[in-house]
């Protein structure tokens, strides 16, 4: 299947990017490069480090962003490895960062790959398919509190615990196999009732299985503090996340970047000696306008936040 990935909020990031002709940029999920391209476009001197872990996507991304090959450095990693992946190319600080959180539109619309809920595939999603740990392992070898927490922490689904026993199971009478029969389970232990209003009733479970299998908020969370050290002075982290987990880390990983003092609300002078690291450019988060959202309707739920380095403490 052709990669096809449609960039989302790509105006906003590229102008939030704040991009300086000569300035070393990072696209830390870099998909089909939609945003790569963009970002390359405005390079005069400067340099992309195009990162993602899916081989799809670097295979599309390359022929994308061929005419800038000189401009582009291609990296198949995780970008919470952003801190070592820069330490190899003897990059010491950045201009700008974009990350892109989540499961793209190639991702869900390649069946095999398992992350959809509408299409029966067998039990996947790993963004790495090199890696062992499916959703396969998720689904047949936690235990089932262990699967209500995934459920409920990482879905925030309110019937994660029946979700779970149906599982359990189901899974005693043979494994869980495909994603179609997972749906099915997910169906029968919502309530009818529960199922008439809102998201498909797998919604929430799928987001918390994938989550799981691709620690993505232990990432998320590690990458910002370590592109945080790394940012020129009004270098600029951009980054999309499209549910309410990942947005909550966002907002208070940045708010810890402008404001990591921890010394008590009592002490009349900071003693900690933490100083801040960034500004947050965006007190609320940046949303699509109309005119995205009706042309791409998976954007719907996508927040831009943007933190703002301010180079060397003093």
């Amino acid at each position: 299947m052709e990669f096809h990935h449609i960039s989302v909020l790509l105006k906003e990031c590229i102008e939030n990017l704040n991009i300086r002709p000569d300035g070393i940029y990072v696209d830390g999920t870099m998909g089909g490069g939609g945003h790569s391209l963009e970002i390359v476009k405005q390079l005069q001197g400067g340099r992309l480090i195009a990162i993602d872990q899916d081989p799809n996507a670097h295979e599309a991304a390359g022929k994308r962003l061929a005419a800038y090959g000189d401009k582009v450095t291609f990296v198949r990693d995780n970008f919470g490895n952003i801190a070592s992946i820069l330490d190899r190319l003897g990059i010491e600080k950045i201009d700008g960062m974009l990350l892109d959180i989540g499961v793209s539109s190639h991702q869900l619309d390649e069946a095999e790959r398992g992350f959809s809920y509408q299409q029966d595939a067998p039990l996947d999603m790993r963004m790495n398919p090199d890696k062992a740990f499916s959703a396969y392992q998720v689904v047949n070898e936690y235990s089932e509190e262990e699967l209500n927490r995934v459920i409920f922490t990482y879905g925030e689904e309110r019937w994660a615990k029946r979700i779970a026993q149906f599982i359990v199971a189901e899974r005693a009478n043979k494994p869980i196999a495909t994603t179609g029969e997972l749906v099915e389970i997910i169906k029968k232990a919502v309530p009818k009732g529960a199922r008439k209003d809102g998201p498909h009733p797998a919604k929430r479970t799928f987001q918390a299985i994938r989550i799981e299998v691709n620690g993505e908020l232990d990432v998320l969370q590690k990458a910002i503090d370590d592109v945080s050290i790394r940012l020129t002075k009004g270098g600029r982290l951009c980054i999309i996340t499209f549910h309410s987990l990942e947005d909550r880390i966002v907002k208070e990983a940045f708010r810890k970047q402008e404001n990591p003092c921890i010394c008590p609300p009592q002490f009349p002078v900071c003693v900690c000696g933490k100083k801040p690291l960034g500004r947050v450019v965006t007190r609320k988060p940046i949303l699509p306008g109309r005119e995205e959202l009706e042309h791409n309707p998976r954007s719907r739920s996508a927040k831009l936040r943007v933190l703002e380095g301010l180079g060397e403490s003093e």
